[in-house]
C-alpha cells in the first residue's frame, strides 16, 4: 500500500512538473516579440542641457536584420522652416547607409490601430559623407513650420554590434548667414 501511494504521488508530481515545463516553453514560443519602438519611459542620469528626445519608429531592433527607420519631425518640434536637415550618425553605428535607401516624406504616425506610413514623398537631394557619419537632406521646398508630421525614412540592415545609438538632428534656415539649430536626438536601440 505504501509503494502504491508513493508511486501515485510520484506520478502526480511528474505530471504537474512536466505540464509546467511544456506550458513554460510553449508560452515563450507563442509570446509576442518585443516591438522595436522606443520605450514609454526613458531616464538619463545626467542629461546634457538642452537635450530633446525625438520620436522614431524602428521595424526591427535585432542585429543584422533588415529594418526601416522612421525619424519623425513632428510639427511641435520644429521651430522654423527647414531648408537643410543634417543628421549626425555615430561613428560606431556600423551599418551601410545608401542614399538610394533614404527618403523624406510627409508621414502619418501610426499607433495601436494603424501602421506608420508615408502619405506624400517630398523631393529632396540627399547626401551621405564617406565616413557615413553625416546625412544631409536638402528638400526642394523648405519643410514648413506647421502641424504636419514629416519623417526621414532609412532602410538598412541593422549593425552587427548591439548598443544604443544617438542620432542628432540639426536644421538650417536660409539667409545671409546660415546657422544650424539643434532640433533633438533620436536614441536608437539595437539588441
Amino acid at each position: 500500500m505504501f509503494k502504491q501511494k508513493l508511486l501515485s504521488t510520484f506520478k502526480k508530481g511528474f505530471f504537474i512538473g512536466f505540464s509546467a515545463f511544456l506550458f513554460g516553453t510553449g508560452a515563450s514560443i507563442l509570446a509576442p516579440q518585443s516591438s522595436a519602438s522606443p520605450g514609454f519611459f526613458e531616464y538619463q542620469w545626467d542629461p546634457e542641457p538642452g537635450y530633446k528626445r525625438l520620436k522614431y519608429y524602428q521595424s526591427s531592433s535585432e542585429r543584422n536584420e533588415r529594418s526601416t527607420y522612421y525619424f519623425f519631425l513632428k510639427g511641435k518640434e520644429r521651430k522654423e522652416d527647414i531648408e537643410k536637415l543634417t543628421i549626425a550618425v555615430p561613428d560606431y553605428f556600423e551599418a551601410k547607409i545608401k542614399t538610394k535607401k533614404l527618403s523624406l516624406c510627409k508621414v502619418k504616425v501610426g499607433g495601436y490601430t494603424e501602421r506608420t506610413r508615408c502619405i506624400e514623398n517630398i523631393p529632396a537631394l540627399i547626401e551621405v559623407n564617406n565616413k557615413q557619419t553625416i546625412i544631409e537632406i536638402f528638400p526642394e521646398e523648405p519643410i514648413p513650420n506647421n502641424k504636419d508630421n514629416y519623417a526621414v525614412v532609412m532602410k538598412i540592415f541593422n549593425p552587427r554590434n548591439r548598443g544604443m545609438f544617438q542620432f542628432r538632428a540639426l536644421s538650417q534656415k536660409g539667409g545671409d548667414i546660415p546657422i544650424s539649430t539643434y532640433i533633438g536626438t533620436w536614441n536608437i536601440d539595437v539588441q
